[in-house]
C-alpha cells in the first residue's frame, strides 16, 4: 500500500522501531504542516491510507472528495477532526486505538513538569541567569496544598498518584460515576463545581473535548479561583470558554496558567495573548511527544494498516463502512 503521514514535524516516524512494521509498504511522510486543502489533495493523490499524528490536520469532506483513491485512515486516540460520516460515505474505513486500558503516561509527566515550572518559576529563572542575573522572584511549595483534578480518568489517576507522592491533598470533580471511582480509590471529591474551583491551589484538566465538555470552564469559574492558584491545562483548550483564561489570568484569578494547548495549533505568532503574559508557562503540545510514547503510539497505527491490507480491518470507528469499503 501507498502510505502518506502528515506532520512528522522531525521526521521521527522512521527512526522508530515500531517503523519496520511497515516493511513492505511504500511510505512518504511530510515533516511540515499545510492545512491548504489543494496541497493535500495533490500530495495525497495518490495515497491508499493516511497516517494522522493525533489532530495536527483537519480532514474534511472537500478534501477527501478530491482523494479517490485513500482506503484507509489510521490513527490512535479521539478524532473529532476527521469528518468520519463523509469517510463512510466514500467507502474509507478510520481505524483508530482508543487506547482505553493504557494511560498516557508521557501526558501525566508534562503535567507535572509544567506544575513544577510554575509554582517555582523556573522559566524566568533561567532566562534571569542567562542573561547574567541571579535569583528574581520566591516560588511556592506544594506540600500540603489542594491538587483539583477535574475529569477522573486513565490520565488522571495516575496525575493524582504523582500529587500523592509530592503530599498534596487531591481534590476531584468530575461526573458522578468518576467522582463514585475517586472515591473508591481513596479521593476526596469536591461539594460542587464551585467549591472545586475556589479549594484548588492547583488545578488540572483531564477529560476528552466532546460536545458535553466543550466550554466546561467558564470565566466564572475561573474567577472563583484564587488569585494564588494555578491553572493546568494539558488536554485540550476546548475545554476552556473562549478567551476566559485570558481576561482571567488579567485579573489576576487564578495567578498563573501552565497550558499545552490551544485552540489553534501550530502556534506560531509569538504574539499570541497567552504568550504574551508573564504569569503563563506555555509549551507546544508536546503532551504525548516521547519516543517511548510514540513507540506506542505508531505500532498500533501500523498494526492498524497491516489488519487492512491484510483484508481484517481492526479498531474500525464506522463499521457501517465495512459493507462497501473501497477495494
Amino acid at each position: 500500500m501507498k502510505v502518506a503521514i502528515l506532520d512528522d514535524y522531525f521526521d521521527t516516524v522512521r527512526s522508530l522501531d515500531a517503523f519496520s512494521r511497515m516493511r513492505g509498504h511504500e511510505v512518504t511522510a511530510w515533516t511540515d504542516h499545510i492545512q491548504d486543502t489543494d496541497v493535500l489533495a495533490e500530495r495525497l493523490r495518490d495515497a491508499d491510507a493516511l497516517v494522522l499524528i493525533r489532530e495536527r490536520t483537519q480532514i474534511r469532506a472537500p478534501l477527501l472528495e478530491r482523494l479517490p483513491r485513500l482506503k484507509l485512515i489510521s490513527q490512535r486516540s479521539v478524532y473529532p477532526h476527521i469528518d468520519v460520516e463523509a469517510c463512510t460515505r466514500l467507502g474509507i474505513v478510520v481505524s483508530s486505538d482508543l487506547h482505553m486500558g493504557s494511560p498516557s503516561y508521557a501526558a501525566a509527566e508534562l503535567t507535572w513538569a509544567l506544575v513544577l515550572a510554575a509554582v517555582r518559576d523556573i522559566p524566568r529563572q533561567v532566562a534571569s541567569l542567562t542573561a547574567g542575573r541571579w535569583q528574581t522572584a520566591i516560588g511556592t511549595t506544594l506540600v500540603g496544598k489542594t491538587l483539583g483534578i477535574f475529569g477522573y480518568g486513565r490520565i488522571s489517576k495516575v496525575v493524582a498518584g504523582y500529587g500523592t507522592a509530592f503530599g498534596m491533598r487531591i481534590l476531584v470533580w468530575a461526573r458522578e460515576p468518576s467522582r463514585e471511582r475517586a472515591r473508591a480509590d481513596g479521593y476526596a471529591t469536591a461539594a460542587s463545581k464551585a467549591a472545586f474551583f475556589a479549594e484548588s491551589d492547583v488545578l488540572t484538566l483531564h477529560m476528552r473535548l466532546v460536545d458535553a465538555t466543550r466550554g466546561i470552564v467558564t470565566a466564572a469559574d475561573l474567577a472563583r479561583m484564587k488569585p494564588t492558584a494555578l491553572f493546568v491545562n494539558t488536554s485540550r483548550a476546548g475545554l476552556v470558554e473562549p478567551g476566559a483564561l485570558v481576561a482571567a489570568l488579567e485579573s489576576g484569578r487564578p495567578g498563573m496558567a501552565a497550558v499545552d494547548v490551544f485552540e489553534s495549533e501550530p502556534v506560531l505568532d509569538p504574539h499570541h495573548p497567552l504568550l504574551g503574559l508573564p504569569n503563563v508557562v506555555a509549551t507546544p503540545h508536546l503532551g504525548y511527544v516521547t519516543r517511548d510514547e510514540w513507540e506506542i503510539h505508531f505500532a498500533g497505527i501500523f498494526d492498524q494498516i497491516n489488519a487492512f491490507a491484510a483484508g481484517s480491518p481492526i479498531n474500525v470507528v464506522n463499521p457501517e463502512v465495512l459493507a462497501h469499503r473501497r477495494a
